[in-house]
């Protein structure tokens, strides 16, 4: 099935190679365009997008507020955000995902990681730009004291080895092919992870371990 993506940037020249880019590749297809916070809500809020770009430093509210209203822990049907911007700033970065968002790109990241993302965000993955994901790990475990919680949430053996690999950043089929187990199981595993921990997608599986000690 196609890939229905929004493009949130202020800037029409970005949009414009976005576009470019993302309508050239097999399987996706962009089906709006936003230039301020406001338009990108309202857009996605009209159209449902499958996944949206959206970028930082944007006129009426921010990027980082349109997240949280499109995909914060209040929204009932919380849209997949990933973030694309020229800033890689501790601060966004932790203000995006812990908003909702499920990926975090710098905007010279290239046309391959930027098709990676949008199909990780489309199967429920999270992808965070190499450049920063180390100083990102090393954000959560310095801003936490760890307390293992294994016990009071409940986790298996194979739900805790889970956690561990999402932690350090493995895709679905990479964890898969750690335990050898199917990906149909690893996706089993991870929804019971997501009810247990309280959790709505792999990047908050992956601040929980990192706060909790289980990051490895």
């Amino acid at each position: 099935m196609t890939i229905r993506v929004l493009l949130a940037d202020d800037q029409p020249m970005v949009r414009t190679g976005f576009r470019y880019m993302l309508d050239a590749e097999d399987g996706i297809e962009v089906v709006g365009e936003a230039g301020d916070g406001l338009e990108a809500v309202r857009l996605a809020e009209e159209l449902r997008p499958d996944v949206v770009l959206m970028d930082i430093r944007m006129p009426g509210i921010d990027g980082l507020e349109a997240t949280r209203r499109l995909a914060g822990p209040q929204v009932e049907q919380p849209l997949r955000v990933v973030v694309v911007t020229t800033f890689d700033l501790d601060e966004y970065v932790h203000a995006a995902l812990t908003g909702g968002a499920v990926g975090f790109l710098l905007k010279d990241a290239g046309p391959a990681l930027l098709m990676e993302a949008v199909r990780a965000a489309d199967r429920g993955d999270a992808l965070v730009s190499p450049r920063i994901t180390v100083r990102l790990l090393r954000h959560f475990a310095a801003a936490y004291t760890p307390a293992p919680l294994r016990s009071e949430v409940g986790l298996t053996e194979r739900e805790s080895d889970i956690v561990r690999s999402v932690a350090r950043g493995a895709t679905n089929t990479e964890v898969a092919e750690e335990l050898y187990v199917t990906v149909s199981t690893v996706k089993t595993h991870l929804a019971r992870v997501q009810e247990k921990l309280g959790t709505r997608n792999r990047v908050e599986i992956a601040a929980w371990a990192h706060r909790n000690g289980l990051a490895g």
